[in-house]
């Protein structure tokens, strides 16, 4: 720019050659006042370490310190600023500010009505077995109850002797019996010598005789006509006490006795009229409709 430029037409500096100077020296003077107030790297630090404290910085000073601030280092050249359009590719992308956020939680409204019933949902898959709890406390004791029933006892028995002696025959020989311990409600026959069943169970029975001597002794216990145990004992020099016992499950009109065997060969019990030496006893265990 030549200086008869900024002259007017009389040679005289005009208006706008006037204008024109001041804006330069502005210029240079944001230009190159923050270069002008820079303080050496070596002395900032030597101010710090000495614990100096500078005195307030008046506007003009404060306005090179931020310029400053902005200024690059000693040594590099200061990056030229550009001017970036938001359609341009490779724009620099900017952090986005957050939006600030809410606690909706401090926003409590009044409370609303009560929602209707949700459907029942599956169940689920049963759990595993805990663990046995503790017994509980002893409970009090319980109010007497109604009378029951009366207790029905069933009972049968009977034991009989004989004191004659017996020998055998062509034939069976029922063992008819003549002396009378126990008959209880007669359900042992005297005349015939059979016990008849009238209450069905279970029940004992024993038979003892004294055998004869050089005689076989050879007896049965009878059930139904069917023999069921038998009582034996050889021909001996000497006579012997012998005995049979069982049990059987009767029912109602059973009947059971002793039976002598026939005469194929000597057989005999004995006895006598001063003692007893044949004896016949059975009783009832239980009763059927007991459990």
């Amino acid at each position: 720019m030549s200086w008869n430029y900024l002259k007017g037409p009389g040679g005289k500096m005009g208006s706008r050659g006037l204008g024109l100077v001041l804006a330069c020296c502005l210029l240079l003077t944001f230009a190159c006042g923050p270069v002008l107030g820079r303080v050496p790297p070596g002395q900032q630090e030597q101010q710090e370490q000495e614990g100096t404290r500078e005195p307030p910085l008046d506007p003009a000073e404060r306005t090179e310190e931020k310029h400053e601030k902005y200024n690059p280092k000693q040594g590099e050249e200061p990056t030229a600023s550009r001017c970036f359009r938001c359609c341009d590719p490779g724009t620099p992308v900017y952090q986005a500010i957050p939006v600030p956020q809410i606690n909706i939680t401090i926003l409590k409204g009044e409370k609303g009505d009560r929602g209707d019933r949700g459907l029942q949902g599956k169940y689920g898959k049963p759990g595993s077995v805990g663990a046995r709890g503790h017994v509980g406390p002893k409970g009090q004791k319980g109010s007497m109850g109604a009378p029951g029933d009366r207790c029905k006892n069933h009972y049968a028995a009977f034991s009989v002797g004989r004191k004659k002696p017996l020998h055998s025959n062509d034939y069976y020989q029922t063992v008819i019996f003549d002396t009378e311990f126990v008959n209880l409600y007669s359900h042992f026959n005297m005349f015939t010598g059979k016990f008849y069943c009238y209450v069905p169970g279970i029940y004992f029975f024993s038979l003892n005789v004294h055998t004869w001597n050089q005689k076989e002794t050879y007896l049965h216990i009878m059930k139904n006509g069917e023999e069921v145990v038998i009582l034996y004992a050889q021909v001996s020099d000497r006579s012997i006490m012998q005995s049979q016992s069982l049990m059987l499950e009767l029912q109602e009109q059973d009947e059971v006795w002793v039976r002598l065997f026939k005469g194929e060969r000597e057989n005999a019990i004995f006895s006598d009229e001063f003692d007893t030496y044949i004896t016949f006893s059975g009783y009832l265990v239980k009763h059927a409709a007991e459990p």
